[in-house]
């Protein structure tokens, strides 16, 4: 694939991001347009560019980006609202109309982890989307966050946020803790495993993050909104043994949306220890995102859609 930088500005921060083009000589231009979003702690290096490797071949353009506050990209560092990405996820689509080598007219968006619920977030309010794919996503932040804790560490949870807000009302300061303490891997031997072994390999990754963070992410809802998505498709993929975001969350925001929708269930499948190129499941992976794309983002798809909601 070609890759170049492509910076772009979300509320005055300088985001750092790079667009992955098809390695034919721009003879597919101009490409149909992925905006990849990464997870929890995730950055552009890790799944972003992953899925970037995967779908330049088959003929899509990706723009992978670092959320503000992290990677590379400006902002407080450890500030990790979901809200707040969801306007860094519009920004990249708004940066995305200066360049001519991609069809904006035959944008989606995917989202990975929390990211699946920031694409839904985003794309709802910002018809300029055409489909979008949630992959191990998140519907509902106090419900997700809820199944990753035991009684008393998510009592501890709601304590130290509690006690967050007046420090912040009195300091002017959230306080930072490990990532780790607000989404618990530990009961996810799994996903557990694969964090230690492979994202930890990405410099910055792990770092801590505000207790304001996990205040937000618990008033975090996709599910509540979904439905405005529609007549633009969604597709939900999850692993069935997912013990981080489990499979409660697909099915959600399954219910919650409107037509067109399609959900698939990884069976036998984690949440992400088989993110691998070479993984036969995340293969798969690709090839149901180019059939949900190729079908949605063709320009009769995209015309019809268009027509459906001036109706």
């Amino acid at each position: 694939m070609s890759s170049r930088s492509l910076p772009f500005f979300s509320s005055g921060l300088r985001l750092d991001a790079d667009l992955h083009l098809p390695d034919d000589a721009g003879s597919g231009a101009p490409y149909p347009v992925v905006v990849v979003c990464s997870g929890y702690q995730g950055q552009k290096v890790i799944h972003p560019e992953r899925f970037a490797r995967g779908l330049n071949p088959l003929g899509y353009a990706v723009l992978a980006f670092d959320y503000r506050g992290f990677g590379l990209s400006e902002g407080e560092r450890g500030r990790l609202i979901p809200q707040e990405w969801a306007e860094d996820v519009r920004a990249g689509v708004d940066r995305l109309s200066t360049v001519g080598e991609v069809d904006v007219e035959r944008l989606a968006l995917v989202g990975w982890g929390l990211g699946g619920g920031v694409v839904v977030a985003e794309a709802v309010e910002d018809p300029r989307v055409r489909a979008v794919a949630c992959l191990n996503g998140v519907a509902d932040g106090a419900r997700s966050l809820r199944h990753m804790h035991d009684e008393a560490s998510w009592a501890s949870l709601l304590r130290r946020v509690r006690d967050d807000r007046a420090h912040r009302a009195t300091h002017g300061r959230s306080e930072i803790t490990s990532p780790w303490d607000i989404v618990r891997l530990d009961l996810d031997d799994r996903t557990d495993g694969y964090v230690g072994a492979e994202l930890y390999k990405a410099p910055g990754f792990g770092t801590g993050v505000t207790l304001e963070s996990a205040e937000f992410l618990m008033r975090f809802v996709p599910e509540q909104v979904v439905h405005r998505l529609a007549p633009r498709p969604l597709l939900v993929v999850h692993g069935a043994e997912n013990k981080l975001h489990t499979p409660v969350e697909a099915r959600a925001l399954y219910a919650h949306a409107g037509e067109p929708k399609r959900l698939e269930l990884l069976e036998g499948r984690g949440h992400t220890e088989w993110m691998f190129d070479d993984n036969p499941t995340f293969q798969r992976l690709i090839a149901l995102l180019d059939e949900f794309l190729a079908g949605s983002l063709a320009r009769t798809s995209v015309q019809e859609s268009r027509r459906l909601e001036a109706s």
